[in-house]
């Protein structure tokens, strides 16, 4: 029997400050990633929202990953961002400037709420779209590691990628070291390159480790593989956008 709960619901626009914090500090508590797209470009970037605070009107975003999008930030370029929750979208457009702050332990974006905010049901794409990258388990190794560390891919670009692990990894590993072997098992065969990791975050309520990784010095071949997958992922998610597009 068909069931309506699963059905796709037409959008909504949240405009009350209650609903708009509610919404983003539900993205925030369960750490989950966020898609950005500056205006007139077709690169996406990665973040989470790390702070809201409705009674000042403010959120934070976390440093992007690959950091370059700070350079259309500064510039002040509008861009869009987009979440899932549990099979819900999540969006909203950001056309005031933000703040970079480095004051705390790790890079942020601070600026206002947003005005509004898109809310649409969409369970069955959001789990379909999720499944290729569900399935691609990492490993990290090299001199500086006492035995090698296995994780999952959260997100991968054509120049680095972002990893979760289990438990908390953050004092074994170090800002800014080069480790030799990193291995994704792809879809089409296992990829393997030097990695510098640039960012690690561990999330205690969740016991989870966050790492974003550069690729270093990545050979032609294994830049194709990468590229490949990241085409495979862009195009599956614009077939499931296209087939839930009502």
């Amino acid at each position: 029997m068909f069931d309506a709960q699963d059905a796709p619901q037409p959008p909504k626009v949240l405009t009350t400050p209650l609903e708009i914090a509610s919404n983003l500090r539900m993205l925030q508590e369960s750490h989950d990633p966020l898609i950005i797209t500056f205006q007139d470009r077709t690169q996406r970037f990665q973040s989470y929202v790390v702070d809201v605070n409705r009674e000042s009107s403010s959120m934070a975003l976390d440093e992007m990953i690959p950091r370059d999008g700070e350079r259309f930030l500064e510039a002040g370029v509008p861009f869009k961002v987009e979440g899932f929750h549990d099979g819900v979208r999540i969006a909203w457009e950001c056309t005031t400037a933000l703040t970079i702050d480095d004051s705390r332990d790790h890079r942020c974006y601070r600026g206002a709420l947003p005005r509004e905010v898109v809310y649409h049901q969409r369970r069955n794409a959001f789990r379909a779209a999720l499944r290729l990258a569900n399935l691609v388990n990492v490993q990290v190794a090299g001199d500086k590691l006492k035995a090698p560390i296995k994780g999952k891919l959260l997100d991968v670009s054509a120049t680095g990628c972002k990893l979760r692990f289990e438990g908390d990894i953050s004092q074994g590993m170090q800002l800014g070291q080069v480790y030799e072997r990193f291995s994704a098992d792809l879809p089409f065969g296992l990829m393997s390159t030097p990695v510098e990791l640039r960012y690690l975050h561990f999330e205690e309520r969740l016991n989870i480790t966050f790492a974003g990784m550069r690729f270093h010095n990545i050979s032609g071949a294994v830049q194709r593989q990468v590229e490949r997958f990241v085409y495979q992922l862009q195009r599956e998610a614009r077939q499931f956008d296209k087939d839930d597009d009502y």
